[in-house]
């Protein structure tokens, strides 16, 4: 039985975009286990991703303005385009900040973060998926969830790490700063798992 109405018009694009999420942190995560002098090549790859993101984002919206009726409520349409575009943003900044700071050797923990992002992207991949074929999507919610707690986990200790063994002020500001956007990269992942939850407990 299917939970939400079919709307090729909107999951489609929705899926989509999770496609262009995945891809761009493939490419991350590849970039970071190369190292920074093969990074640049990542980083421009992950760019063109994030403008074709932008154009999609708009796509949603403008069909948005000219779907009278929609199969979720347009602020839900809204806030689940919103929150992917913040996912995108998060992995060309991450990938930017990672490129311009010339972080090398990338430290063994922004390698993990880096696979948990990838992670997130694909359970966030599989839910929109299921989402699209009227599927149960909760458990690749609940996943993201425990991957967004994995990633703090990782990342605080990280940071404090940092503070107790880093003697350089500038590196240790610019290695803080890349920690910084992947947690927020991550925590928007996760942002998209509750909007997705919220949709689904409002149309159940």
């Amino acid at each position: 039985m299917r939970l939400l109405p079919r709307e090729e018009k909107f999951y489609g694009l929705f899926l989509k975009q999770a496609d262009i999420i995945s891809e761009a942190a493939r490419l991350l995560l590849d970039g970071v286990r190369a190292g920074n002098s093969t990074l640049a090549a990542f980083a421009m790859e992950i760019n063109v991703l994030e403008h074709r993101g932008d154009e999609l984002i708009h796509e949603i919206f403008t069909r948005l303005n000219q779907t009278f009726i929609t199969p979720l409520d347009p602020e839900d349409i809204h806030n689940i385009s919103s929150s992917l575009d913040n996912v995108l943003d998060g992995l060309e900044d991450t990938s930017h900040r990672l490129l311009s700071y010339h972080i090398d050797p990338i430290p063994p923990s922004m390698i993990v973060l880096a696979e948990i992002v990838r992670n997130c992207a694909k359970a966030m991949h599989s839910a929109f998926e299921a989402l699209e074929a009227g599927r149960p999507l909760m458990e690749h919610c609940i996943e993201i969830n425990r991957l967004e707690n994995e990633g703090d986990l990782i990342g605080r200790g990280a940071i404090a790490d940092l503070f107790n063994k880093e003697k350089d002020p500038i590196l240790l500001i610019k290695l803080k700063e890349v920690y910084d956007f992947f947690e927020e990269t991550i925590d928007s992942c996760e942002d998209v798992a509750d909007v997705l939850q919220n949709v689904v407990v409002k149309n159940s």
